[in-house]
């Protein structure tokens, strides 16, 4: 059965093939549809957060693409993508900011899948985005939106540490213990993205043009 939906390759890791990748893309417009749903607390459909989270997950792929400095085995530090999703997170909570977030994940795993297990998989994509969403729980705080930002970042970090240790554990470096090694290799590019956007959210004139863009997103 899993056959219909990913193929060997030569090397022991998995591809999707075009009916995964189409039921993938079926389940992160679910999942979009869903957040603007029912974070809504029974106001009906959002539109327009619908669209505010879709355009959220779009500058977050492209700013992706935008890669300040590659990892040599994965991972890399982007022009603030994972900010967006975090946003997100802050104007609609944290039920729809890990909904979204799981949908960007499912995105990056259509567009650049690496699949060792299925286990892997979850926790490299849907778990490791999706926990930016747990900004959601500080909107509304003084500095909510960077402290946020941070428990997002921190919450991707503990995900990608686990995969790095479970499933990647095997190269790191003869005398380091794979935990180390995770921990090092996962927290250089995140920590690095995260101190940049934190310096550009400091800035008076960002934060303000943000502010305006909350109001427009939940009014």
């Amino acid at each position: 059965m899993l056959s219909l939906f990913i193929s060997q390759n030569t090397d022991g890791t998995y591809a999707l093939t075009s009916a995964g990748t189409v039921s993938i893309a079926i389940i992160l417009f679910l999942l979009l549809v869903a957040a603007a749903s029912l974070s809504r607390k029974g106001k009906g459909f959002g539109t327009k957060q619908l669209v505010f989270s879709a355009v959220a997950i779009a500058l977050a792929f492209v700013t992706s693409i935008i890669k300040l400095f590659d990892m040599p085995m994965g991972g890399s530090v982007t022009l603030f993508s994972m900010f967006f999703i975090t946003l997100v997170a802050s104007w609609y909570g944290p039920v729809s900011g890990i909904m979204v977030g799981v949908a960007y994940g499912l995105l990056q795993f259509i567009i650049d899948p690496y699949i060792v297990s299925l286990p892997q998989v979850l926790v490299d994509y849907p778990l490791a985005f999706g926990a930016l969403g747990i900004a959601g729980f500080f909107a509304g705080q003084k500095y909510g939106l960077i402290t946020g930002y941070i428990a997002g970042v921190l919450g991707r970090f503990v995900f990608s540490f686990l995969s790095g240790y479970i499933f990647f554990g095997m190269y790191a470096p003869e005398g380091m213990h794979p935990a180390v090694y995770s921990a090092a290799y996962n927290g250089a590019y995140l920590a690095a993205e995260a101190v940049l956007t934190i310096v550009i959210l400091a800035i008076p004139a960002i934060r303000n043009a943000l502010s305006q863009a909350g109001t427009m997103a939940r009014s």
